[in-house]
């Protein structure tokens, strides 16, 4: 594969991973194949005893998967990536590589919803034991942490609260524990954050969302800092057969490539728009990073080349105005996930984490009035004015 390091991300999203094909293809071919043939019975021998690097079985490896573990383990400054069914599998590749019976996870409470809801409901019935925190004062990380805590995993910005957590200090605890770090990059990207410069020994990636970035496949990636904790966490996917479909690799590595320009034009639009919720006089508050009233604007500003497309608000008049205003939407769509090219809207506390207990939920922010609302690349008139009739019917 070639590695062009001395290039830029949008270089490196268009160029990484790449394969040489005998054909001159100047785009990968999809090798939509079950099984790879060997040259020779000594050739398979040596696949299987790991000497040889050629391919086996796509459950184990396949070409057009690798280029896109590769080109995202490359963007994230990371050892290897590996791709997954969805950000599900990738989620519980990490909790299974690195929790077990008797073992304890800390997380941040703000989670996307199926993540923390699978950890309390299914996990228990193994052993695990698991505290949910405010990551946004690392303090509170460290004082969660037992002997037998073997995890610790993040989510910043959070879902749906967009709190902002700093990576550098939770890392720096994970460290001094002799733990490990995860931290979820979806709302991110490596395109705005890079946790493992920040010390992150994993990265993962629901890439349904920004790295694909078109709401048309369901994907993963756990992306490892080092070959300890790579191997540790492929040898989890292959056991499991969580793997990626050629194809579904095949159409996320083509999202990945606009991937740049595209945060960019939507993120644009999200700073146009939060500023245009913030001063309207029916919405009772605004989180955005890219707002000096986001309460880790300064550490956003660090931590992250960019404020995102991720914007969380409350109406004045709760959870029933906020149902008026998502069912008056005409250009954005009333659907969960983000991070494609068109505005989404959503209700997190009925929706996507409506799974957690009302204490739960009230403890990590999660309002009855906080709407969600994933930015586009629409023209932004487009987008306000479609916010501004709705909410008109408010």
């Amino acid at each position: 594969m070639q590695h062009n390091d001395d290039l830029g991300f949008d270089s490196l999203a268009v160029h990484a991973g790449k394969f040489h094909d005998e054909m001159g293809s100047a785009v990968s071919p999809i090798y939509q194949t079950s099984t790879f043939q060997f040259e020779n019975a000594d050739h398979g021998a040596k696949c299987f005893q790991g000497t040889d690097k050629g391919y086996i079985y796509t459950r184990i490896g396949n070409p057009t998967i690798g280029e896109l573990e590769d080109a995202v383990a490359r963007l994230e400054g990371g050892y290897g990536g590996i791709a997954t069914s969805s950000g599900m599998a990738a989620v519980n590749i990490v909790y299974l590589a690195y929790l077990a019976a008797g073992k304890h996870l800390v997380a941040h409470n703000s989670l996307y919803g199926p993540s923390r809801a699978i950890m309390e409901s299914l996990y228990p019935r193994f052993g695990v034991q698991s505290t949910f925190v405010d990551a946004t004062d690392p303090e509170n990380v460290r004082a969660a942490i037992r002997p037998e805590t073997s995890l610790l995993f993040l989510e910043t910005p959070a879902n749906p609260t967009i709190g902002i957590t700093d990576i550098r200090a939770v890392a720096d605890i994970a460290h001094e524990h002799n733990i490990p770090l995860c931290v979820d990059n979806t709302f991110c990207s490596p395109y705005l954050q890079k946790p493992i410069q920040l010390g992150a020994d994993i990265v993962m990636h629901s890439m349904t969302k920004f790295i694909n970035g078109h709401a048309d496949i369901v994907a993963g990636m756990v992306v490892a800092a080092s070959q300890e904790h790579y191997q540790k966490l492929r040898h989890v996917m292959v056991n499991i057969g969580c793997n990626m479909d050629p194809h579904q690799a095949w159409l996320t590595r083509r999202g990945l490539k606009t991937l740049g320009i595209r945060i960019e034009r939507a993120q644009e639009n999200a700073m146009k728009v939060a500023v245009y919720l913030e001063k309207h006089p029916k919405v009772e508050w605004v989180l955005y990073p890219g707002l000096a009233s986001h309460p880790q604007y300064d550490l956003g500003k660090k931590q992250m080349s960019g404020p995102g497309t991720m914007i969380s608000f409350g109406l004045k008049g709760g959870l029933k105005e906020g149902k008026v205003l998502m069912d008056h939407m005409k250009l954005a769509l009333l659907a969960v996930s983000l991070g494609g090219i068109e505005t989404l809207i959503q209700h997190p506390a009925s929706m996507t984490h409506s799974k957690l207990s009302k204490e739960a939920k009230q403890a990590a922010g999660i309002s009855d009035e906080l709407v969600r609302l994933s930015v586009g690349i629409e023209n932004v008139e487009d987008i306000i004015t479609d916010l501004g009739q709705a909410l008109e019917k408010v």
